[in-house]
């Protein structure tokens, strides 16, 4: 049963375990919070691969972080990922291969950027920070299957409760909005997240999905608003409200890598903006609209050409109506 109540958790990365022989891959990991989420993946001596697609920046960062752990050169990795590019992230997943990965970490994503398209015509953040992160999981599944209780970890946004999903209008540049668009682009992270976890519970995995969000932190995402004034706007509220991606990124690394979380609820950050607690909400409409997650689902395999977790589903739909 979905849990109704929230669940904060005070420190929820007091004990955390260590990691040694596990392999971890964080998009989006050489910037903001992706940079705390490596660094503390790698510090519990995980092997991380860090998916960019700003390699050299991201071997500067590489280096510091190696420095300031003392760990060897191969604890921490670099490989070129443009998720709205189908080509780079299947050479992506062919470079990863086929040894156990235990955790995922969805974090990479463009935010608020004027309109654009992907090859096949949907909308880029759309494309993006959904469908990039819906194939990319779908190529490495298989070896997240393989390793015991494996993580996926999708970033969402606060926001997406206020995001409406047309799935028939994904690459419609009439009445395009950049916020409007980047927070649809979330709710499809919160719900991929959601059925996500669904689909492994039905196949059987010991697999689980985890929805997560930063709330309002202090990274070079609010930097690419198209706007100067949104740009003025986003900075001013970042400095009084927002925190710095340390803190910001509680919830983020409370379902990676603590016992205490449940993928049940949405993680982020709450309280203090310098030592925030994580706390576990239940998911708000529409997110939790199952016909429109299968929808969304549906509609991402035709749009990348990448199918998984689909049968399972189907044979449990079907052992319930039986039943």
């Amino acid at each position: 049963m979905t849990p109704r109540t929230h669940t904060r958790l005070t420190d929820p990365l007091s004990e955390v375990r260590d990691l040694t022989g596990h392999r971890a891959i964080v998009t989006g990991g050489a910037g903001g919070i992706g940079v705390v989420v490596t660094r503390t993946l790698a510090a519990a001596g995980a092997d991380v691969i860090v998916g960019t697609r700003g390699t050299g920046r991201a071997e500067k960062i590489r280096e510091t972080l190696l420095a300031e752990l003392r760990a060897p050169g191969d604890r921490i990795r670099i490989a070129h990922l443009d998720l709205i590019d189908a080509d780079s992230i299947r050479r992506f997943a062919d470079q990863i291969g086929d040894a156990p990965i235990h955790t995922l970490v969805l974090n990479a994503a463009m935010s608020s950027v004027p309109f654009g398209r992907d090859r096949n015509g949907t909308e880029s953040q759309f494309a993006t920070n959904h469908l990039g992160h819906f194939t990319l999981t779908g190529r490495l599944l298989p070896a997240l299957l393989v390793a015991p209780d494996a993580r996926v970890v999708t970033v969402s946004s606060a926001l997406y409760p206020s995001a409406k999903l047309d799935l028939t209008r994904l690459g419609d540049h009439a009445e395009y909005s950049p916020g409007r668009a980047y927070i649809r682009s979330k709710l499809a992270n919160a719900m991929f997240a959601i059925e996500l976890n669904r689909r492994l519970a039905a196949a059987g995995s010991t697999a689980r999905s985890f929805g997560t969000h930063p709330g309002m932190a202090r990274t070079p995402l609010h930097t690419t608003y198209p706007t100067a004034l949104t740009r003025a706007a986003t900075r001013t509220l970042a400095k009084v409200i927002g925190r710095d991606p340390e803190p910001a990124s509680v919830g983020i690394l409370a379902a990676a890598l603590s016992t205490q979380v449940t993928p049940e609820l949405f993680w982020g950050p709450a309280g203090s903006r310098r030592h925030p607690d994580a706390l576990g909400t239940p998911y708000a409409s529409p997110a939790t609209d199952h016909a429109l997650a299968a929808e969304l689902w549906s509609v991402s395999e035709n749009l990348t050409g990448i199918a998984y977790l689909s049968e399972a589903v189907s044979s449990r739909t079907r052992v319930d109506h039986e039943a």
